[in-house]
């Protein structure tokens, strides 16, 4: 398997970002970044102009970023060739993603939001919907807005990354949940604009840089088939196997400005083989969970069924698995949150 690190969910000038794509791909490239997903607002003109493919070694897929009526059940979709009313439902546009062969994921889906009246809130509250691939458990805006407030915005707005802590617990309980009927696949996003506001009267900040959010929340994805820029395989290929990935749920979200976590590795294992994030494994007697951080001890947490089971303080750990159920791993660093794998499915021989 091929580790690749990528950011997802940007706006650039097509939407309410101020970044040229060009600027945007080669500030990814100084980030390391292997890919960027752009989702500017109910427009595809980024792929429509060009734009979806290498730049600076930096792959770019070009999806967008729908809502509702209402600005409400804001939802991320890609591999799809046109953009869908904002007069039709949630649920209507997340049927019509599925049927157009796209993926989708529910953005921001807890925001709340409520200290600064004119950024207000987009949650998402169609949960009835069906068909969406997954959801973003991670949005660095929504938890920096979040917690912003007039006495501390100052501070907010010079150390961007350092208030970044966990994902909304509100958002996790809601994944364990609906992974316990279905595979509902997690990533992270930054949600990034890089807004020029005005502070003091005279001086101008850009809030969120695209450089600055690119070190920050990542959704790391593993492929059976390697891409790169010199690669033989064509931009649509290069995107199926990534957006493949996806939708595997073969992947996990991590903060990597508070640590570097490339390398990390969750998986299960028995007499019959190996089981990646995403897969579905047989309980047996010989099945056992792996995690592997890059060098570095932390707090790693084994959540079985929306419940923590274990905890081990190690660079690695290894889990005897005893029940039926989804399994997935946190990973917490000198107290913050680090790593957030996708979960892997067991289920009882007879199972069908």
């Amino acid at each position: 398997m091929y580790e690749l690190i990528g950011a997802i969910h940007i706006h650039s000038k097509y939407s309410d970002g101020s970044g040229d794509v060009n600027d945007i791909a080669a500030f990814a490239a100084e980030s390391g970044l292997d890919f960027i997903m752009l989702t500017d607002h109910n427009t595809l003109r980024a792929k429509e102009e060009g734009h979806e493919g290498w730049n600076n070694n930096v792959f770019i897929i070009v999806g967008c970023e729908i809502n509702d009526k209402e600005n409400k059940n804001h939802y991320l979709a890609f591999g799809i060739d046109k953009t869908f009313s904002t007069r039709l439902s949630a649920k209507q546009y997340v049927k019509s993603i599925k049927e157009a062969g796209g993926i989708g994921f529910i953005a921001h889906p807890h925001e709340k939001r409520n200290n600064i009246k004119e950024h207000p809130p987009y949650p998402w509250n169609e949960w009835d919907a069906e068909g969406f691939t997954g959801i973003e458990i991670w949005n660095h805006m929504s938890e920096w807005m979040e917690g912003l407030t007039e006495e501390n915005k100052y501070n907010r707005f010079l150390h961007p990354l350092k208030t970044i802590e966990c994902p909304p617990a509100e958002t996790l309980k809601k994944w364990d949940e609906l992974n316990s009927v279905r595979k509902v696949v997690g990533i992270g996003g930054i949600d990034a604009h890089a807004h020029k506001v005005n502070v003091l009267g005279f001086l101008e900040m850009e809030v969120f840089p695209y450089k600055v959010l690119f070190k920050s929340i990542r959704t790391h994805i593993f492929t059976e088939t390697k891409i790169e820029n010199t690669s033989s395989l064509n931009t649509e290929r290069c995107k199926d196997i990534i957006l493949k990935s996806l939708l595997q749920g073969s992947c996990f979200v991590a903060n990597d400005y508070l640590k570097e976590s490339k390398g990390f590795r969750f998986f299960g294992k028995d007499n019959n083989g190996t089981y990646k994030m995403g897969d579905t494994a047989v309980l047996s007697s010989s099945l056992r969970f792996v995690v592997l951080l890059p060098g570095t001890v932390a707090k790693i947490q084994l959540v079985f069924d929306g419940k923590i089971v274990s905890i081990v303080e190690n660079t690695e750990a290894e889990f005897l698995v005893k029940s039926a159920g989804v399994y997935r791993v946190e990973v917490y660093f000198e107290g913050k949150a680090w790593i957030f794998s996708n979960h892997i499915r067991v289920v009882n021989k007879d199972y069908n």
